[in-house]
This record gives C-alpha cells, structure tokens and sequence, in this order.
C-alpha cells in the first residue's frame, strides 16, 4: 500500500456528541494505525493545516460544520483546488450539506418524507404549512443542519406560538417542514451502513420515553435487528444511484407501510456504529484500501 500520511479529519471539539457513545473515531484510529498506516487527526478550520502533506484525507467527525458552513465550503472548495485525494469525495460533500438535495433523490423516484420548503427570508405562516403536510403534528429544522439543531416539533393547535421565533430563524438561514412520523416513536428510525457502496450493517435507534429524537446524545438507544429485505433493498438502491463511490454512507429512513420512507441519506460525517457490528471496521477498511488504490491523485 503506497499511502503514507492519512488525516482523520475531526472538529475542535465534540462536545455532547460523545455523551453515551462508543468513541468511534479512537476506535477506526487505532484500527488504522494498527494496519501500519501514519494517520493523525486534524481539524477541518484550522488554518494551520497543512493539507498536501497528506496522502488522503478521510472525512470522519466535523461535526461542527453546520454551525460555519460557509467556512466549510471554502474549505472544500481549497481541498478541490489542491487536488487533495478526499474521502467522501468534495463534491458529494458540498451536495450532502443542503437538505435540497431531498429534491434530487425525489426526482429520482425515491421515497421520502413530504416536505415544504421555507426560504431564507420568508415568513412562517403556520396555517398553511400545516394544512399542505396535512399532520396535526409537524418537524421544522434548518435545510443545513445536525444533531437536531433548531429542530422544533409543533403541534397544530400551537403552531400560531412559534411564528415569531421561526421568522426570526428564517432571517438567517431556509428551513424545511415535515410531517412528524409516529413512528419514529412506536418502531424507531433505521440505520443502513454502506463502505464503497457494499453493504455492513443496520441498527435500529429509538429515542427514550417521552422524546422524538433519536440521538444517542439525547438519550436514544440503538439496537441491531435483522433488517426487513424491502427496507434494505431500498436502502441500497439509494447508495447505487447516490453514493456508489462514497467511502462511508449512512441512510436513514422509517417503516410506512412496509416501504422505506427516507429520513436522510448521510454522507458528511455520520456516526458509523461500527462497534456494532464484528466485520465493520475490517469492511471500512478494505473498502478505503480499494478506493485510495483506484485514484492516483494526489495533493500538490
């Protein structure tokens, strides 16, 4: 294996992100390291980085970039310059970050929750966000957005108290609203896991009694069932179309009546699971070693 230097690109700080979690980024560290490979973490925004040292570059755990996105695509768009061999690939990132990229996937047939989109700028008419998603109950969060960021759940008959704090919200950034799906609450939220486009692993999360988010930061739980086959079909049909020659995919989706419901499709920096799963961190690896293999591009 010709790579020499990999950086394991992280944030400052992670923060809550940790609270109740296996330290994932430790683990795929020393699983690295342990393979004979020189790799170091080093933070996305820190203007100190000297990012042609590195052989390749594996986006792990920048899960700040939300809060500086337009650092963050500058900083993507300075690794595309420098030719930088990036894991997922730049321009999968750049389009991974806005939520619009829900319309790409619609527009190719897949399946996924009904949406209304606020823009910047707009004002927050409650009724009729209300009446085109048709739920007396709905999720608003930002089109940028993670770890359930500014994410409120409104019910219809309170919907009129939030305009003032969703307009002043809209000010800054465009929003999206989505029926809130019970069963997210009664079945939990499902997880496929992908490297290079291949299949690892599922977990179900479910969030803890009297919470709608499944987070582990928030109390959530994960468990490992066996995936019923439609879901995972669906879930791999989307990775074929959307991110066959990503590193690391995460697709997130629901049960509705025994069809996969996309939820997000995750390719920035999702939390893996791989302590979940025996072969997990030995299928992300081979799937890094085929895909670094498959491109000679380096940083110059």
């Amino acid at each position: 294996m010709s790579l020499q230097q990999i950086a394991l690109v992280t944030c400052q700080s992670l923060g809550d992100y940790t609270n109740n979690a296996d330290s994932e980024d430790e683990r795929l560290y020393r699983f690295l390291a342990e393979k004979g490979h020189q790799i170091s973490f080093q933070v996305w925004d820190d203007e100190q980085v000297d990012w042609t040292a590195f052989d390749a570059i594996i986006i792990k755990s920048p899960w700040d970039y939300f809060d500086k996105i337009s650092a963050f695509y500058t900083w993507l768009d300075k690794l595309e310059a420098l030719g930088c061999r990036v894991l997922n690939p730049v321009q999968t990132l750049r389009w991974n970050a806005d939520k619009i990229y829900f319309k790409d996937l619609q527009a190719q047939g897949v399946k996924i929750v009904p949406t209304v989109w606020l823009e910047q700028g707009s004002t927050f008419d409650a009724a009729a966000v209300v009446k085109a998603i048709g739920q007396d109950k709905i999720i608003i969060k930002p089109r940028v957005s993670g770890a359930a960021k500014n994410t409120l759940a409104i019910e219809r008959a309170e919907a009129d108290n939030y305009t003032d704090r969703l307009n002043a919200l809209l000010q800054e950034e465009p929003f999206l609203a989505q029926p809130f799906l019970e069963q997210i609450k009664t079945q939990g939220e499902w997880s496929f896991i992908f490297f290079n486009g291949q299949y690892s692993h599922t977990v179900l999360k479910t969030a803890k009694s009297g919470d709608f988010r499944v987070q582990h930061f928030f109390g959530g739980s994960v468990h490992t069932p066996e995936p019923p086959a439609a879901l995972l079909d669906a879930a791999t049909r989307i990775v074929e179309q959307f991110a066959a020659d990503c590193l690391y995919a995460r697709v997130d989706g629901v049960e509705l009546n025994g069809e996969l419901v996309l939820m997000e499709l995750e390719l920035i920096e999702p939390f893996l699971f791989l302590s979940t799963s025996d072969g997990a961190l030995e299928c992300y690896y081979q799937a890094f070693l085929q895909l670094a293999e498959e491109s000679s591009v380096y940083c110059d």
